[in-house]
């Protein structure tokens, strides 16, 4: 069996990714780049990636591809159909950062609320060595206690939040992007007054014909100007250049971005040029990427291949 990995650089340093070579020769690559994706996918039975695209040109050339996996949940990368024309497997991971995204949403919170780093430079930088009483009053922060605390997306991870935010004193509400779903733990409203009531809102949702550009200018003008909102589920859901405008019209009290519409960000995007940075929070898509869940991620590959193995043998 002959394995191909385009994109370990995605996975980083864990302890099973050479659990791989239990299936046969694997050939791992730290990048792929597009002119490099066909010639190293040519004479591979499995192709595992993260984020290099397998459009139809380079499946239709692939004679003896059995199985694409995906390290990953998303699938938008690979021509799915073209795939399946040709009898190719294609096999997505689900489930494996739900802790790791829930904790670093909670991380940008805090951060937004307490602004840790000026306290912290501010003892280390002596100012507080040379404070007259016990305590610094420097800028105010308030609790998570008794807010009414907002999820777009109430999945596995979106759940999560939820537990945490309700750990934490907070009211939880949430909103339907297809309208379709019910949770009966938590209520649920309409956007307009989701968005009118909220004091803090978390998106966890995909990125879909409901979701793209959800959060634009006339939503986040119909905010409270103490919320805070925080994306840590797609790039476009929000649309940067409006919320750039609105925290600088302090139209919101603040905003977390772990996701970006282009990835990496882009040199010239507005947010990079916010006129009071501390109003923002920008992290560069970690928030799923604890060792946990790059390992549960690996571990999930693993099972993927081997239930297509056990399945070929039994044909």
């Amino acid at each position: 069996m002959k394995i191909a990995f385009l994109d370990t650089k995605t996975m980083g340093d864990i302890p099973n990714l050479k659990d791989l070579e239990k299936f046969g020769k694997v050939n791992y690559y730290a990048t792929t780049n597009p002119s490099e994706t066909l010639g190293r996918c040519l004479d591979q039975d499995i192709v595992i990636l993260n984020k290099v695209e397998l459009d139809r040109s380079i499946i239709e050339k692939c004679a003896q591809l059995k199985l694409i996996c995906v390290a990953a949940t998303g699938t938008n990368n690979i021509d799915v159909t073209a795939a399946q024309e040709k009898g190719i497997r294609v096999k997505n991971v689900v489930d494996y950062s739900t802790n790791s995204v829930a904790q670093l949403t909670f991380a940008i919170l805090l951060q937004l609320i307490h602004n840790v780093p000026y306290f912290n430079n501010y003892v280390k930088l002596s100012k507080y060595s040379r404070n007259d009483i016990f305590t610094h009053l420097g800028p105010s922060f308030s609790e998570i206690a008794g807010k009414r605390f907002g999820i777009i997306g109430l999945g596995n991870i979106g759940r999560q939040v939820a537990k945490i935010a309700v750990a934490f004193g907070a009211e939880v509400v949430y909103y339907s992007t297809s309208g379709k779903n019910s949770n009966p733990e938590y209520p649920r409203l309409e956007l307009p007054e989701f968005l009118a009531t909220c004091d803090i809102i978390s998106i966890h949702a995909p990125l879909n014909e409901h979701t793209r550009n959800l959060i634009a200018y006339p939503q986040l003008r119909q905010m409270k100007p103490t919320a805070l909102l925080i994306n840590a589920g797609r790039g476009g859901i929000v649309q940067e250049a409006d919320l750039t405008q609105a925290l600088n019209e302090d139209l919101i009290a603040g905003a977390g971005l772990d996701v970006f519409e282009k990835e990496p960000i882009q040199a010239d995007n507005p947010l990079l040029k916010i006129t009071n940075p501390q109003k923002l929070v920008l992290t560069p898509h970690v928030a799923w990427s604890s060792r946990e869940a790059r390992t549960l991620l690996m571990e999930k590959v693993i099972q993927n291949i081997e239930q297509f193995l056990e399945g070929e043998a039994g044909t």
